[in-house]
């Protein structure tokens, strides 16, 4: 039996441009067609396109634990 991994694990192949993503620590979602005010990310910004810098703007964490929303 294969494991599950929902994290992304920064592979932007498996991300589709509107794909929503949850961050594993605090729960916030990132949703592309909102964008991220406190980075500044325009709307319909797909997780992928992101700034390598950018983090969780709830918690500060790591972009590549983010979880995948299906």
């Amino acid at each position: 039996m294969a494991s599950f991994e929902g994290s992304y694990l920064g592979d932007n192949t498996r991300l589709s441009p509107d794909a929503r993503l949850e961050c594993k620590i605090c729960w916030y979602v990132y949703d592309p067609e909102k964008g991220d005010e406190v980075w500044q990310i325009p709307p319909r910004t797909p997780f992928a396109s992101l700034p390598d810098h950018w983090r969780c703007p709830m918690c500060d964490g790591a972009r590549e634990q983010f979880m995948i929303l299906h």
